[in-house]
């Protein structure tokens, strides 16, 4: 039966909880290819505002669209190559190649590394019709975006930037990783460690949350465990 739109995103979120579930259990991600396998098709679906095929792998395509493009759905966790069936590819109007990255700072998310029509990957993937991905791509430094909210606990400054990334300095010197310094903080004020859900919370689920606790609070409470005066950007 087909989905309408709102049930295509809930399917997915329902999807991405459970990874991320199974992930909290201590399940290798590479072992979750029924899960990434939904949850590339789903996150296509809700991209193109399309609906899964009728069939598995029906003729080699796994998403129709909206516009009624036939798309191949290839999604990945930590392979270093795509490869695709030359005997089904004609069949094939679109392709999209997804990976879903597990870190620390961001926790589960879906990244679109190819999408394009059929017609135009066959001169990028050459005769094996095979996408290599790249293993480092260039990025611009987080410092360049601006500082939406900060605080400062003891000698730790705690800054969140724009796109959601925390950093965390003691003086002038950045603290890689961050997350101990924030779960130790968290400690000590009485922040949840964990979701709703009973999962880990990411370093910028913990840093936003520690920012905006402290920011509840009279300036000169925090730290419990030292001087230190809290500065909040608005």
């Amino acid at each position: 039966m087909p989905l309408t739109q709102i049930q295509t995103i809930q399917s997915l979120a329902e999807a991405l909880t459970w990874f991320e579930r199974e992930l909290s259990w201590g399940v290798d991600p590479a072992h979750l290819r029924h899960l990434t396998g939904r949850i590339g098709e789903l996150f296509t679906c809700v991209m193109t505002r399309g609906q899964m095929a009728l069939e598995v792998n029906q003729r080699g395509y796994d998403v129709i669209s909206a516009d009624n493009e036939r798309i191949s759905v290839k999604t990945i966790t930590s392979s270093t190559s795509v490869a695709f069936n030359p005997n089904t590819f004609d069949q094939v109007d679109r392709i999209v190649i997804l990976r879903i990255n597990v870190n620390e700072e961001n926790g589960v998310s879906v990244e679109t590394l190819l999408d394009c029509t059929a017609f135009e990957a066959r001169s990028r993937l050459g005769n094996g019709l095979t996408f290599y991905i790249e293993t480092q791509r260039p990025t611009r430094p987080v410092e360049n975006l601006a500082v939406v909210a900060s605080a400062s606990y003891g000698s730790y400054t705690l800054k969140q930037y724009e796109n959601g990334t925390i950093l965390v300095f003691e003086g002038d010197r950045k603290v890689e990783p961050a997350k101990p310094v924030l779960r130790r903080i968290a400690n000590e004020i009485g922040f949840d460690l964990l979701s709703a859900g009973g999962e880990q919370k990411t370093t910028r689920q913990l840093g936003a949350g520690i920012i905006r606790m402290l920011a509840l609070q009279p300036r000169g409470i925090w730290p419990r465990s030292g001087a230190g005066q809290l500065v909040v950007d608005e």
